[in-house]
């Protein structure tokens, strides 16, 4: 029995920028499971990957990272060509991996499944249900509102959002996702929107202005922490969702939960690459940030 069971694709990350050329490994499943393997959790992570991707899996397996790893004759191929403004780049998806499905999952226990889409073929309905029958779901929307079509990344709205979110406990949205899935542009009514259709906790991260959290119709604000330099962003929120899903399994209330996770967050945006650090890494930026 897992605390916490990640399941998402790690990708292969072709980053062109003013910098030059840079292949990196990447998607929610390794930046997730980097976050916590220096933690006490009990962690798993399931995912799937082709030979080129395998010497990632061995290093999180060194790291003790219970990994599972399923067949797939290629990894998640993602493409970023930067323009000169950071803000602009042209995205493309050159190979993808094979999706999940619910009898792989037949011996995995957890109290938490986090699901870490990239895609949204990744992972069909029934294995959210199925999940739900075995513990909480949290889920990163993300994947589900986009699709592939030519090697090119479309956004689109999420078909079965309404069949699929009453099973999910915890969801993770940004702000502009959040006005995907609901149509509305106000993001404490959006929360409210997503809420009535099923979701328990319902987690909007927000950039540089923090993060909202509802549940049981209360707001809970969530400072973000001023890291010490802005190096890296990549993989921010699902730091944040590593640290905010390992409080909450350790009983911690929503508050305390986000601000862990608004810190770990600002730790990983400081340097490059996935967090590596220690959670007595984390308290200390946390008292700091108190003085």
């Amino acid at each position: 029995m897992f605390d916490i069971c990640c399941i998402g694709h790690i990708t292969k990350d072709r980053v062109v920028n003013s910098s030059g050329e840079h292949y990196l490994a990447g998607g929610t499943a390794f930046y997730f499971a980097n976050a916590l393997h220096q933690m006490p959790v009990n962690l798993g992570l399931v995912t799937a990957v082709g030979q080129s991707e395998l010497s990632v899996v061995d290093e999180l397996k060194q790291k003790g990272v219970k990994v599972t790893t399923l067949p797939s004759e290629h990894s998640v191929y993602f493409e970023n060509i930067y323009a000169q403004n950071q803000d602009h780049r042209t995205q493309r998806v050159l190979q993808k991996a094979e999706p999940f499905g619910t009898a792989q999952f037949a011996d995995v226990e957890a109290r938490i499944f986090h699901l870490g889409p990239l895609l949204a073929d990744d992972m069909p309905l029934d294995l959210i249900q199925y999940l739900a029958t075995k513990g909480k779901v949290s889920l990163d929307a993300q994947g589900y509102l986009r699709e592939v079509r030519d090697y090119q990344v479309h956004a689109i709205d999420w078909p079965e959002k309404l069949a699929a979110l009453p099973h999910i406990s915890i969801l993770k949205v940004n702000e502009f996702e959040s006005e995907v899935l609901t149509g509305i542009n106000d993001i404490r009514d959006g929360a409210r929107q997503l809420a009535e259709w099923g979701v328990q906790e319902v987690v909007v991260t927000l950039g540089s202005a923090g993060s909202l959290i509802y549940i049981n119709d209360e707001f809970h604000e969530i400072p973000a922490y001023v890291p010490t330099s802005i190096t890296d962003a990549t993989g921010c929120g699902d730091t944040y969702m590593a640290g905010y899903l390992y409080q909450r399994n350790q009983g911690k209330d929503v508050s305390t939960s986000g601000k862990f996770a608004a810190a770990i967050a600002s730790l990983k945006i400081a340097a490059p690459g996935p967090y590596t650090g220690t959670e007595e890494q984390v308290m200390q930026f946390l008292n700091e940030q108190a003085q």
